[in-house]
């Protein structure tokens, strides 16, 4: 079988950004090409992982991120203008405030199937506290007191080694419990609602603008047993005004935030928890400007790499 190998030339800043959106359209692999993670593995005063090192790499001048991915030949031509639109998309929505660079797609011709296996071979199991996401080709046996979340290889795996999902599974763990219904916004691959069910919340409702999203968040709650818990919904939010949650959480960047704060209440309960991730620093006083004029006052904050995460509290 022949694939088309897509890669898009970007920043370290955006190449998660890309990724992820590569992720929503490919079952098959994305990597990211960035020396920056060479530098900073080489330059870390806890590990050395190499004797040698270019000198080239550590020069000033720019050089271009490169993330790609890899897509059913047959597919691709449709495929691939999907990506690229949603690639554009995030970069206005972003507002000038995270730098894309050129943009600059190239795609190849790639053969056979044996490079998928040698791809699934470098995921392993990624511990997050007691939740453990596992690709669900792999045969995990949970150790005493571990939930696995298991996600199939169509979508965003991978995604709980991202600072920002990461965070959100840490804060579910201190606030969900046997009474939380949970409300993910964003769901993407349903990650963290199903973490949220699989801690032991009685009921979580799965939001989506992206079908795809829909789809793959409906497929991996099935795969965890706990679609009977769960509702999967393609929307920005809850038409369902009567839903109000005791725990409501969304991991999308600082802009769509900030769009969403005026719709928020009406699906979580005074008192209630939220829980928001994938801000920026540039975005985080807009963020709690706007949660704020919603009735929403701080309880924490927690910062990984260039990556911002509060948890938020609805006043009376």
């Amino acid at each position: 079988m022949k694939y088309i190998e897509l890669t898009i030339h970007t920043t370290s800043e955006a190449s998660e950004i890309v990724a992820d959106i590569m992720w929503n359209y490919t079952d098959f692999g994305v990597t990211i090409c960035d020396r920056n993670d060479i530098i900073a593995l080489q330059t870390s005063k806890e590990t050395t992982y190499w004797d040698y090192m270019d000198d080239e790499l550590t020069q000033e001048q720019p050089q271009d991120v490169l993330v790609k991915c890899y897509l059913e030949e047959a597919k691709a031509e449709t495929t691939v203008r999907a990506v690229l639109s949603d690639i554009q998309n995030a970069k206005e929505l972003s507002g000038g405030e995270i730098p894309f660079g050129t943009l600059e797609d190239t795609k190849r011709t790639v053969d056979g199937d044996d490079w998928i296996d040698v791809w699934k071979k470098h995921f392993r199991p990624i511990r997050l506290g007691k939740i453990v996401v596992v690709p669900e080709w792999i045969d995990y046996q949970p150790q005493q007191g571990e939930k696995t979340v298991l996600l199939d290889s169509n979508m965003a795996f991978g995604t709980g080694e991202h600072e920002t999902t990461s965070m959100c599974v840490e804060w579910l763990q201190e606030f969900v419990d046997e009474r939380s219904v949970c409300i993910d916004v964003g769901c993407g691959s349903g990650i963290l609602g199903i973490a949220a069910l699989k801690l032991g919340a009685k009921k979580a409702y799965l939001t989506d603008i992206d079908e795809i999203a829909v789809k793959s968040s409906l497929h991996n709650c099935e795969l965890n047993g706990v679609a009977a818990r769960a509702v999967v919904a393609h929307s920005n939010l809850l038409d369902d005004t009567s839903v109000c949650a005791d725990i409501m959480f969304a991991n999308i960047t600082g802009e769509i935030l900030v769009m969403l704060a005026p719709s928020i209440p009406k699906n979580l309960k005074v008192g209630g928890v939220l829980i928001l991730s994938g801000i920026i620093e540039s975005r985080l006083q807009l963020v709690k400007n706007a949660y704020a004029a919603q009735g929403f006052f701080l309880v924490h904050e927690r910062r990984k790499g260039e990556w911002f995460s509060l948890v938020l509290k609805r006043e009376a």
